[in-house]
């Protein structure tokens, strides 16, 4: 047979004795158990509905951790892991919680960093799917397997916030809806609101985990379960004696209500499917529908097909060839532009330079020129300076002569009348 055709034409044969390879199914339990088990736990909700309070409750135990405030700026996810033991089974519990979720006055993107967190586990562990070397068996798997999405008790009807979010997470995510302190409602608003919740979630097409029912083992309780969702729930970590039992409840002026009491509430209903009947489908399904979805959708961004556009197959070398040759190519067009670009830009500079220098070269000659007539003025304004004062030293001289001339003209003048008089 070709590679393509092993499995087809599979002859069945007997066995003439044991073999052994029916101890497979506990070699598989052993290994599962010495690697141990981890779960990953979203809780959605408005603060105040007591998602802490149930996570301990659910786990019999106190986890870590403050109570949020109404103040937040918007809604931060809080992530916390945890390692618990039961009997010789190890399981890394992680519980995420939104911190702030409902309590801005514009709850239009609420939804948007539940989204986002959801969305960065898948990549996280896409990235290290596609490592070339890479360490599957001991990598924290971080993406949420269930997500228990509290539900105020109203009593009337689903609120506009919890559909869009529902509705948005709902591809992503296992959806489990759960009506949180369902002691504040009676019993029977309580079927009218399950009822009206399970009719709002089918008339805007959400889509919430339902309990697998193709396992025979289990297919007559989950059937059940499916029923009965929304579960009705109330959390405590109080301890109360009633009878001669100490009980997990809540103590009422009017009376007690029991956790554990299934005539109370949902909480065992819950505790049943979530950890002890379906923990294992929960991861399957976030592995084998969530995930995968997310990774079709990221490879096929990236252009990576199983098929060409003649629905042939399409190995993974040949898309990366395509994928290469394309990247080459928009590289060349994209050197080529820069190339382009750049001898553009080279030319107006070395035109700006030439266009600057030349406004040099005209400034230079206009000053040039203004100096020139700077100087014919000043030359100009000295000759006639010069002209002036060789004038004026003429006329200085020509003076002095005058002055001289006729001081010796009045000397023998003088000297003329002296004589007579001594005659």
């Amino acid at each position: 047979n070709r590679a393509g055709d092993v499995g087809e034409g599979c002859r069945t044969v007997p066995l003439a004795g044991h073999v052994g390879f029916d101890s497979l199914p506990d070699q598989l339990v052993n290994k599962s158990v010495s690697q141990g088990f981890c779960f990953n736990i979203l809780c959605v909700g408005e603060t105040g509905l007591g998602k802490s309070t149930l996570m301990d409750t659910l786990f019999n135990t106190k986890f870590e951790g403050e109570p949020a405030t109404h103040t937040q700026p918007g809604v931060q996810l809080q992530s916390n892991t945890y390692d618990l033991q039961e009997s010789n089974v190890g399981l890394k519990l992680t519980i995420v919680s939104t911190v702030g979720f409902g309590d801005q006055i514009n709850k239009e993107d609420s939804y948007k960093p539940i989204v986002e967190f959801i969305d960065a586990q898948f990549e996280a562990y896409l990235q290290e799917e596609l490592k070339i070397r890479r360490v599957l068996h001991t990598y924290h798997d971080s993406r949420i397997h269930a997500c228990l999405y509290f539900i105020a008790p109203t009593g009337h009807s689903l609120k506009s916030l919890d559909l869009v979010t529902m509705k948005k997470l709902d591809s992503k995510v296992n959806i489990i809806p759960i009506i949180a302190k369902s002691d504040a409602i009676s019993k029977s608003e309580l079927t009218k609101f399950k009822i009206k919740i399970t009719s709002e979630l089918v008339s805007n097409g959400v889509q919430i985990y339902q309990f697998p029912t193709d396992d025979e083992s289990v297919a007559e309780i989950n059937g059940t379960m499916n029923a009965h969702l929304p579960f009705a729930v109330i959390g405590s970590t109080e301890e109360l004696k009633i009878g001669n039992k100490m009980m997990k409840a809540r103590q009422y002026p009017w009376g007690t209500v029991q956790v554990e009491n299934e005539a109370h509430c949902d909480f065992v209903k819950l505790r049943e499917m979530l950890i002890r009947v379906n923990m294992e489908d929960l991861r399957e399904q976030t592995h084998t529908r969530h995930y995968e979805l997310y990774r079709r959708c990221k490879l096929e961004e990236m252009g990576f097909k199983d098929t060409d556009p003649d629905s042939k197959p399409f190995s993974l070398q040949e898309t990366y060839e395509a994928k290469r040759n394309e990247f080459l190519g928009e590289l060349q067009k994209k050197e080529e532009e820069m190339r382009q670009m750049f001898v553009q830009r080279v030319k107006e500079k070395e035109a700006e330079l030439k266009e600057a220098e030349k406004e040099l070269h005209e400034k230079f000659d206009r000053l040039k020129k203004l100096h020139q007539d700077e100087k014919k003025k000043l030359e100009d304004k000295k000759k006639s300076l010069d002209d002036e004062v060789n004038a004026f030293k003429q006329r200085k001289t020509a003076a002095e002569l005058l002055q001289s001339q006729g001081s010796q003209a009045g000397g023998s003048q003088t000297l003329k009348r002296d004589k007579e008089k001594k005659k």
